[in-house]
């Protein structure tokens, strides 16, 4: 049943008050589960409304918030609409409720709530409106079919929910408003056409994943067809909080509509202020580390380029020690440190001052990786000078998800301090949760001299990067190393929010436990599939499995992509399918997105298919 959008003003009054007072500015959003009891008490004050139980209108506002809209006045919220999409029709939304505070009637928001729910991300495939209206509510039957003309799609009534239906209550009949089929705009065709002609041909995302995407919520992604899908992308790491996190889009939202300052280099606003405090307080304190904070532009190679920098000025020397397979960013400095011959070749010049060392099990797991590093700087014959710094990834995000072990990072620090090298760590991809805890070192107890940190750290997709070094490192003049949008005002907003996760070891601990099942799922993959010939790799919410054949991972990824899970590939060869969810994905998601990868398999390479043998002579 839908309340009428009735007014206690006479005409009149309204059109008088609404020429003398500047009209409401509303903001619709998705509701979260703390919005069921405010759903509550707009139905109770409405007066016309029959109210469910304060749990139905939680279990709307958390299970079926894709459903229903939220709208917020300037001083909290007065209105929503509530629906959802029945199983057996996929195509069509059931306005559930519609619910407006009394001091906001007249004033055509229950319109603009139906035009938003039509937005929300679960109608994205939605080509019909159902509602349930009573024959004396004549104000909803007007908004109904204002609505239907407004779309320019046909109103009817095809069926009616009689009295006899609601034994024991004094209840009226109610009928039953059907529209639809409404228009929705359908701008595949246009868009793609648009791509392929204007923009470079250095595109590469958009040729893995041919559609247009249109909207995204939490692990989900909807394109302009209505598709949706499942997310094991994140941004390539840069939303480990999921899409329009609700917490954190409402404080982007707010500090905007406040006015807050939005650039300001790296003058001090109280933005950055609150996020230095808190990142200290939530983040380094309880960890016993102490670090000063640098923002050195909003990108993960600007944040390494300071590092390599800050590095060589630290100890007066130019080399820099990195590992195979290794990825710091796209620009020169980074590049000299990056393994991957396809990116190197893009320098177009010579990438100098970097010396190779194998990564952990590069070799073979028997190889000394690190007692091999250790006897080249130690060996006045070797050829390699001591360098200014050693830079690693403990999980090599785009190299191939080889996750170094504990015992080797260790390792290496030890190493490090006895030849005097700085340790970098590049926590750009694995940091902000993305292996569990926080920084992808913890469980080493290492305690690197730089830190890098990017991606996630922006909390919302934001750009964002931040460079930690130890205080004694602190040694650059005032603007020997800056940039432009080192000071990026909203990304600090939604980074401090973000910090939330991180008051206590909840998220890290769901995080640990999904990935239990992330890892014993590649590793029934791998068993019954052996036409894979793959080995498990990475740990943590960036996980995946190594091909024999380079082409099969790609193939399997296209084949997911083609049922609605959106993932990638990593490895020198793109050998490696990579598997890496947003941290606050629900069980149901990441056991969906599974089911696809499972099938997407089964597709590329069946379960019969066995690896060649050959038979003993």
């Amino acid at each position: 049943m839908v309340a009428p959008a009735r007014s206690h003003s006479p005409p009149a009054a309204q059109a008088g008050r609404e020429a003398e007072e500047p009209p409401t500015s509303y903001r619709f959003r998705t509701p979260g589960r703390e919005d069921g009891q405010v759903m509550w008490r707009l139905v109770k004050e409405n007066g016309v409304l029959e109210p469910n139980s304060p749990y139905c209108y939680i279990l709307l506002a958390d299970h079926f918030s894709d459903t229903c809209v939220m709208v917020d006045g300037p001083h909290g919220p007065v209105g929503f609409v509530a629906g959802y999409v029945p199983p057996k029709m996929p195509d069509t939304v059931f306005v559930w409720q519609i619910g407006i505070a009394p001091s906001e009637r007249g004033a055509g928001l229950g319109s603009k709530l139906l035009d938003a729910l039509l937005d929300a991300p679960g109608c994205a495939e939605v080509r019909f409106v159902l509602a349930t209206v009573t024959p004396s509510n004549t104000a909803s039957e007007k908004l109904f079919q204002a609505f239907a003309r407004r779309h320019g799609a046909p109103c009817e009534v095809p069926d009616t929910f009689g009295e006899d239906l609601f034994p024991g209550a004094n209840h009226e009949a109610e009928r039953v408003f059907r529209i639809g089929p409404l228009a929705r705009q359908n701008r595949e065709e246009i868009a793609v056409e648009t791509f392929e002609k204007h923009e470079s041909n250095v595109r590469s995302y958009c040729r893995s994943f041919p559609t247009v995407f249109t909207k995204a919520k939490d692990h989900r992604l909807w394109d302009d067809v209505g598709r949706e899908y499942v997310d094991f992308f994140a941004g390539a790491g840069a939303l480990n909080y999921g899409h329009n996190n609700a917490k954190l889009k409402r404080a982007v939202i707010d500090y905007m509509e406040g006015d807050g300052v939005l650039h300001s280099l790296d003058m001090a606003t109280e933005a950055k202020g609150r996020f230095l405090e808190r990142f200290n307080e939530v983040i380094l304190q309880p960890r016993g580390l102490e670090y000063k904070i640098m923002f050195p532009g909003p990108t993960g190679t600007n944040a390494v380029e300071a590092a390599l920098k800050l590095a060589r000025k630290v100890k007066g020397r130019e080399g820099i020690i990195s590992f195979t397979n290794a990825f710091h960013g796209m620009t020169l400095g980074s590049l000299a440190i990056t393994g991957n011959a396809f990116k190197r070749a893009g320098a177009g010049v010579s990438l100098n001052h970097a010396t190779v060392m194998p990564f952990d099990r590069y070799v073979d797991d028997d190889f000394q990786s690190l007692d091999f590093m250790d006897q080249m700087l130690r060996d006045g014959g070797s050829g390699v000078d001591v360098p200014a710094a050693a830079i690693v990834e403990c999980v090599q995000g785009e190299g191939g998800l080889n996750a170094a072990r504990m015992s080797w990072l260790k390792r290496l620090a030890e190493i490090c301090t006895e030849h005097d090298i700085l340790l970098i760590v590049d926590d750009i991809q694995a940091g902000c949760g993305r292996t569990g805890t926080f920084f992808s070192f913890e469980p080493a107890g290492i305690e690197p001299d730089i830190i890098c940190l990017s991606k996630s750290i922006g909390g919302i997709g934001l750009p964002f990067a931040i460079t930690l070094m130890k205080p004694e490192h602190d040694v650059f003049a005032p603007g020997e190393h800056n940039g432009t949008f080192r000071g990026h005002n909203l990304a600090f907003v939604a980074a401090t929010a973000a910090l939330d996760y991180w008051t206590d070891d909840k998220l890290s601990k769901e995080v640990q436990a999904k990935s239990e099942k992330i890892r014993r799922a590649i590793e029934d993959l791998i068993e019954r599939h052996p036409g894979l010939e793959a080995e498990h790799r990475g740990r943590g919410f960036m996980q995946g499995f190594a091909t024999s054949d380079p082409e099969l991972a790609g193939k399997i990824c296209a084949e997911a992509f083609k049922n609605g899970l959106i993932m990638e590939t990593s490895g020198p060869d793109s050998e490696v399918v990579k598997i890496m969810p947003p941290l606050t994905i629900d069980d149901i998601g990441l056991e969906k997105g599974l089911k696809i990868l499972a099938r997407a398999v089964e597709t590329v390479v069946p379960a019969s298919d066995k690896r060649p043998t050959t038979d003993a002579a």
